[in-house]
C-alpha cells in the first residue's frame, strides 16, 4: 500500500497532463528528420516529379547534381560567411531563392529555406524548376558545371527500375 501511494505521488495528474501536452506538441511541430536517398530512389522520385527531360536536362543530370551538392541528403545546409545558406538536396541559396534570416533577400521561390529540407522534395523540386528556367539552367549550380556538364552520366540512372 505504501508503495502504491509513493507511485501515485510521483505521477500526479498535473505531471501526467504536462507529459501529454508535451507529447501532443511534439507531434504538431515540423519534423526535422533528414532523408538520405539512394541513387535509384532519388531518380524515381525526380522522375515522378517530371524532371526527366525538363528544360532539356536528363534525369541523370538531376541525380548527378544532387550527389555533388548534398550527397543526396535532404537536410544538408551549408552556412556561408555572409550569413546566407545553401539548403537541401540541391543546395539552393538563400541569397536569392528562399527566405532565411536575411530580411531583404529576394525569395524568388516564395518559400522558407526550411521548406527545402523536407524529405518529400515537393518544394525543392518546384524551386529547382524555377531556377532552371533562368538562362543558366542547371549551369546555375557550380557543382553541376564541374562534375556533370558535358559528361557521360548514364551510370547515374543505370540499373534503376522505372
Amino acid at each position: 500500500e505504501a508503495r502504491s501511494r509513493a507511485l501515485g505521488r510521483r505521477w500526479c495528474p498535473a505531471t501526467i497532463m504536462l507529459l501529454a501536452l508535451v507529447s501532443l506538441l511534439s507531434c504538431l511541430l515540423p519534423s526535422s528528420e533528414a532523408k538520405v536517398y539512394s541513387r535509384c530512389e532519388l531518380a524515381r522520385v525526380l522522375q515522378d516529379f517530371g524532371l526527366d527531360g525538363y528544360r532539356g536536362y536528363s534525369l541523370a543530370d538531376w541525380v548527378c547534381l544532387a550527389y555533388f551538392t548534398s550527397g543526396f541528403n535532404t537536410a544538408a545546409v551549408d552556412h556561408e560567411a555572409d550569413g546566407s545558406t545553401n539548403n537541401g538536396i540541391f543546395q539552393i541559396s538563400s541569397r536569392r531563392w528562399c527566405r532565411n534570416l536575411t530580411p531583404n533577400a529576394p525569395n524568388m521561390c516564395r518559400m522558407y529555406c526550411s521548406d527545402l529540407l523536407n524529405p518529400n522534395l515537393k518544394d525543392t523540386v518546384i524551386c529547382a524548376m524555377k531556377i532552371t528556367q533562368e538562362p543558366q539552367g542547371l549551369g546555375y549550380w557550380e557543382a553541376w558545371r564541374h562534375h556533370c556538364q558535358g559528361k557521360d552520366l548514364t551510370d547515374w540512372v543505370d540499373g534503376c527500375d522505372f
